[in-house]
């Protein structure tokens, strides 16, 4: 069959589960399908249903944080759109350098582009959390570039879900939330007032001890079902839904929120400063609720061919907040909000994709001819804000526009054995792939967007819905492109004892041109217990067409100043007449070397890895200065204080090693133990920078394309190091599992670097307990952050500045900002 064939018909499925549990069979990395896990010539990790139930997380991206070492998602929080989408990165690099597929096909990326400061800043990725984990059968990650097999983005590896195809099903409700106290932030239990230096009364914060929290309540029903459709066939239902409610690990707001009384700097203090509400931001997860649906179909056409298809369909509403514009602030209409207000950012984004597809055995070729399609719709609303230049008159709910990404592949693949007089026959793999991409941006309703103006042309005030502007009629977008790709993969063993494969793929984008790229693998098994593996592979991204289309104007949050940041596309004149040009593809060489050992019931698997990158498209610095307000005032982007475009600025070089170890132990009349070790070690260094264009020097020395931070971000922004450790007691009808992750230190830049906040390494452990009451249900509780762990404070690490002490947490942290989540779950098998 060819590459991403999976299970088909449930009469063979019982025999193929049966042989499963000696050898897995792989379909990521490889177009043959006899190859298990152990045989294979690059680095792959399977997780399967019980490592992902065992965890107690709830989200696929939260299963492979605590499980793959090298696999990173980290919690960013107050960063517009990233709240309700956040974005995971494999070895250290770029969300979009993973590819994601289903039962081995494509899956279409999200709309959003990540814009704030957060890791992942300009990438768009697959959001992974719009499938349900009840509707997966297995998880296989290839650790290795893979380009020249399955095209752009597989640069740092390939994520492979494989759908639940079996009989039978289940059904299960978790409920977990949040018991915490939380480290280092002040709880704060009245005002009160003190005299300073030049002799006025100022507001004087009275705290006792740390802040407590009960919050973020998660409820998570999940079921899934499958039946055989008479001996043809089978179909498998999926669903999932999930109401999470926000967590807040805000601290108290100190500034003054009134005007005072008299004079504006020596007055009395407003009265209502003593009554105020100061946890007036929400610091923490976004709201949201989750609704996903997915099937699995096959059905045999006849003895030599059958029919499958897969789909899915996904909803979820998410709310979070932005910063809090004060009763004084020039931002807020105090007819409106009195007390000021915090504007929240809403969501919906609805995701769907259909896969329809034959395969087949015609002679002695077997062929795989599929189409799927996949459509990502992220649309924004703004609440509790307003629009400051309409003033009285402002609405205080927006409709801001959406975002739109539509894919629409269709593969064909084919693969046969031949005698080319070598020791053993070479199998051949080939084939072509057609891909048409559609981006678009949606204009919101006009209050979103607009300004008014007085009668001289200037703004009246701040135009736009505060906290998120609407995407305006000039900011809409239609674009498409498509490319043609070729490929080709060659697989032997040119001894009983060496294994090598070739694989090359060509690629036509309608848009920048074409790529080219290769790889070669080779296994050599020294003895039945020791095994080396190598590859090099060359590799490309292809700017995203969000990349090289998106516009719009947001508040951007740096170094405790909010400011309205526009982002433009690189032939808008604004971003030319600040140096962009022409996006290109980046290029990337992959290099692994490792070796698999096996001996009775321990294995190891050290796995070395080297990946280069050139031309990584990322955003550019901030721009800002009187020079760059005349150049967008010119381009008739009045509300925008600062700019920035994507731009093909640095080259980098990522080094690392994984290493993963697992032992069975039998216990006799104590059950068995399961004792696993994964440790990955990880550094990316940028190793040139892109010079600055004429254009910019020309502004003047302070003006830089790509600053410092933007590199430490890079560098240091994703743990050094992750260390997984787990150990599953297994003792009749209990098994109990703990797991302890430790996270290495990371780097939250600053724009000065005597302020940059580094994460010092932590251990997180979790616990599972489950009990198996009946033959079909288990009941189970746990704890994830067993300890309430938290990143050191932001007050005591870097100094109390006032939003230091409002956000008290870096959004950097591997491991959230939540502190312990304590859940039960009762699940129902048949």
């Amino acid at each position: 069959m060819a590459a991403g064939a999976f299970t088909s018909i449930p009469a063979l499925a019982a025999q193929e589960q049966a042989e499963s549990e000696v050898e897995r069979i792989i379909v990521t990395g490889t177009r043959r399908n006899d190859r298990t896990v152990s045989e294979s010539t690059v680095p792959i990790d399977v997780v399967n249903i019980e490592d992902m139930t065992t965890t107690g997380q709830l989200e696929v991206s939260q299963v492979l944080s605590t499980l793959i070492p090298s696999f990173n998602y980290p919690h960013a929080a107050v960063a517009d759109g990233t709240d309700h989408a956040r974005p995971a990165v494999l070895r250290g690099l770029a969300p979009d350098h993973t590819l994601v597929l289903v039962n081995g096909k494509r899956r279409h990326s999200s709309a959003l582009l990540n814009l704030n400061g957060t890791v992942g800043r300009g990438s768009t990725a697959v959001d992974l959390n719009t499938i349900p984990t009840s509707a997966i059968k297995s998880i296989e990650i290839l650790r290795d570039g893979a380009a020249a097999q399955y095209g752009s983005d597989a640069i740092a590896g390939v994520i492979n879900i494989i759908l639940k195809d079996q009989e039978g099903g289940s059904i299960s409700a978790t409920y977990g939330q949040y018991e915490t106290e939380m480290a280092g932030s002040p709880k704060l239990t009245g005002m009160g007032t003190t005299v300073n230096d030049e002799g006025t009364t100022v507001l004087d914060p009275i705290t006792d001890g740390n802040r407590n929290r009960s919050d973020g309540g998660t409820t998570t029903i999940a079921g899934d079902w499958g039946t055989n459709l008479g001996d043809e066939g089978f179909i498998h239902l999926a669903f999932e839904t999930r109401n999470r409610q926000a967590t807040d690990r805000s601290g108290f707001d100190p500034r003054e929120q009134y005007a005072r009384i008299g004079d504006p700097e020596t007055g009395e203090l407003d009265p209502r400063e003593f009554t105020f509400d100061r946890y007036n931001h929400k610091f923490g997860k976004a709201d949201i609720d989750d609704l996903a649906l997915f099937y699995n179909f096959g059905w045999y056409l006849s003895e030599q061919s059958e029919l499958y298809s897969f789909g899915s369909y996904a909803k979820r509403d998410g709310l979070s907040g932005g910063f809090y514009r004060r009763a004084n602030d020039s931002r807020n209409v105090e007819e409106i909000y009195p007390d000021g207000f915090l504007p929240h950012i809403a969501t919906e984004v609805k995701d769907h994709s259909l896969a329809l597809g034959v395969r087949g055995e015609s002679g002695d070729w077997d062929w795989d001819l599929s189409t799927n399609y996949g459509k990502n719709d992220f649309s924004f609303g703004v609440e509790n804000s307003l629009n400051t230049s309409m003033g009285v008159d402002s609405p205080t709910e927006f409709d801001n526009g959406s975002l739109v990404y539509e894919q629409t592949l269709v593969n064909f693949s084919a693969n046969n054995s031949f005698d080319f007089g070598l020791p053993n026959e070479v199998f051949v793999a080939l084939g072509a792939e057609y891909r048409h991409e559609n981006y678009q941006i949606n204009a919101g309703e006009e209050a979103s967007y607009t300004t008014i103006l007085d009668e001289n042309g200037d703004p009246v005030g701040p135009g736009g819905a505060q906290v998120l502007a609407g995407f305006a009629p000039e900011s809409e977008v239609d674009r498409s492109r498509h490319n043609i790709a070729l490929f080709v993969e060659f697989d032997s063993d040119l001894s009983d004892n060496l294994n090598t494969s070739y694989a090359a793929r060509y690629e036509d984008y309608s848009d920048f041109g074409s790529s080219f790229n290769h790889k070669i693998a080779a296994r050599y098994e020294v003895s039945d217990t020791l095994a080396f593996r190598g590859a090099i592979s060359t590799g490309f991204k292809a700017p995203s067409l969000a990349q090289t289309s998106y516009k719009s104007v947001a508040t951007v949050f740096e170094n405790g100043v909010p400011n309205e940041v526009g982002i433009f596309p690189v032939d808008h004149s604004a971003a030319q007449a600040l140096g962009a040009s022409q996006l290109e593809a980046e290029e990337s060489v992959n290099a692994t070397l490792g070796f698999v050992y096996q001996l009775d019931n321990f294995n190891l698997t050290v796995d070395a890895y080297r990946i280069t990158i050139d031309d990584r498209i990322v955003l550019s610095e901030n721009l800002s200065g009187d020079e760059v307000e005349a150049i967008l005032v010119a381009a008739g982007e009045l509300n925008t204080q600062r700019a920035r475009f994507f731009t093909n600025a640095i080259d980098t070089t990522t080094k690392g090693i994984d290493i993963v170890a697992t032992y069975d132990l039998e216990l006799n009349s104590y059950g068995s133990l399961a004792l696993s070790a994964a440790l990955n070690f990880n550094d990316t260094e940028v190793t040139h920078l892109k010079a600055n264009p004429e254009e910019l020097n020309s502004l003047g020395d302070d003006y830089v394309l790509f600053s410092d931070r933007e590199i430490a971000r890079f560098e240091k922004g994703t743990p050094k190091d992750k260390y997984n450790l787990a150990a599953t007691w297994t003792l009749d009808e209990l098994t109990a599992t703990l797991r302890a992750t430790r996270y290495g230190e990371v780097t939250d830049a600053s724009s000065d670097p005597d302020n940059h906040e580094v994460l010092a390494a932590k251990w997180i452990t979790d616990l599972d307990v489950s009990y198996q009451l009946t033959e079909n249900l288990q009941l189970a509780v746990g704890a994830n952050n067993l300890f309430d762990q938290y990143p050191q404070d932001t007050v005591s690490n870097i100094g109390s500045t006032t939003f230091n002490r409002i956000f008290p947490y870096s959004g950097f942290s591997a491991y959230g900002i939540d502190g312990r989540f304590i859940y039960g779950r009762v699940s129902y098998s048949f």
